[in-house]
């Protein structure tokens, strides 16, 4: 059996996060000692995947930036482009690959956090903390095949999603592409074109990340009930390369798709007296939006340092009670049709500065600030679908 203060469960974004903030000795602080349980090589690891966000200044995480803009454009189904400078904020892109090997790194030299590959089987709670056991690939005890710990952050996406009033997906397919022409702005991401044939329920944008003139993530993007099949991402992202955009030739270089679930439900935090969830399955995802990486960085953070301090390290909730809220309003508007998607994000990014808008969506912004945005969407549409939520009931996904 092995001992330590924390086990982490999972070398996500949230697992690597906190242990990269756990890692080493900080002066006046406690030093905990930590184990990081990592899938092994195989079906449980997820593909290399992109992350972004929004942030002022320099980062903990800057040496696994990719690339980053201060300009945005969000492009409405017909019309002008609505662009910002979004200064002093900065949008970055970090790639799961980049940022693995950073944190890999830092924690080969760490004194106190042990990295372990193996599939987590089950986590018992005891009076005293918790036991981690763990199994190979094959589902035979691997190494330390148990691991005891007074405190368990748990960062492994849930089963299934805990009944909502109101759950829809953030289903996306993207390709790196190289262009046989420059054709791209290097300084400007188009963060929601609407330029997209829009889905029966829901909405569609495209989504461009350039880094450099012949290069550029190009993505396609729908908030919906259900997902595409392959071929149907294919084409999306076809038509919107070849018909929207018309970057000419192009080699695809690499692709990525995801699926993020866009839900009111409630995200239990605490699984038991010692064992929390931390990052997606701890309600770090934005339900309006679908970011998740600035959310689970205030969790991890504030994470890391109660456990310096010796105090319960209960992860916080990553949005406030009020960002909540307005988040279950708009899913539930977009999804009863009641507001047209498109519409709606291009009024408000039209009608609120760039900057103040991506604060609230960050939900970074204080009461009589998002009272200022409000009035800025469909305000009967809004409330009406404010008024009904209490008496709807909760109810599975699928």
């Amino acid at each position: 059996m092995l001992k330590a203060d924390v086990v982490v469960i999972g070398a996500g974004a949230a697992g690597l996060s906190l242990a990269h903030r756990l890692n080493g000795h900080v002066p006046g602080a406690r030093t905990p000692s930590v184990i990081l349980v990592g899938a092994p090589p195989g079906p449980l690891r997820p593909a290399p995947r992109t992350w972004c966000f929004w942030e002022a200044g320099r980062g903990r995480f800057d040496a696994a930036v990719r690339s980053d803009w201060r300009h945005l454009r969000v492009r409405p189904p017909t019309g002008p482009a609505i662009e910002g400078d979004i200064a002093p904020l900065r949008y970055k892109m970090i790639r799961s690959d980049d940022f693995e090997s950073l944190v890999a790194r830092d924690l080969a030299r760490s004194p106190n956090v042990r990295h372990v590959e193996a599939v987590v089987d089950t986590v018992e709670e005891t009076p005293s903390g918790a036991l981690v056991r763990l199994a190979g690939p094959d589902g035979r005890p691997h190494g330390p095949h148990v691991l005891e710990a007074r405190w368990v952050f748990d960062s492994r996406p849930l089963g299934s999603l805990p009944a909502a009033r109101t759950t829809l997906l953030q289903h996306f397919h993207g390709w790196f592409v190289r262009t046989a022409r420059p054709v791209f702005d290097r300084g400007t991401a188009d963060l929601m074109d609407f330029r997209t044939p829009q889905p029966p329920a829901g909405l569609s944008f495209g989504y461009v990340l350039p880094t450099g003139p012949c290069e550029a993530l190009v993505e396609y993007t729908e908030f919906s009930p259900r997902v595409l099949t392959a071929r149907g991402y294919e084409a999306a992202v076809r038509h919107y390369a070849d018909d929207v955009l018309r970057v000419g030739d192009l080699e695809i270089v690499a692709t990525e798709t995801g699926v993020i679930p866009m839900t009111d439900a409630p995200m239990p935090r605490r699984v038991g007296a010692s064992v929390f969830r931390i990052g997606a399955a701890g309600g770090a995802t934005r339900p309006s939006t679908g970011y998740a990486f600035a959310g689970l960085q205030r969790q991890t953070r504030a994470v890391a340092a109660a456990l310096r301090q010796g105090r319960r390290p209960v992860p916080p909730a990553a949005y406030s009670a009020r960002a909540r809220a307005m988040d279950s309003v708009l899913l539930r508007a977009l999804d009863s049709g009641r507001v047209d998607g498109p519409d709606l994000f291009a009024r408000l990014f039209t009608r609120v500065p760039m900057g103040r808008l991506l604060r609230f969506l960050d939900g970074s912004t204080g009461l009589f600030e998002d009272l200022s945005i409000g009035r800025h969407t469909p305000v009967g549409p809004m409330l009406r679908t404010a008024a009904e939520l209490p008496g709807l009931q909760r109810r599975p996904f699928g």
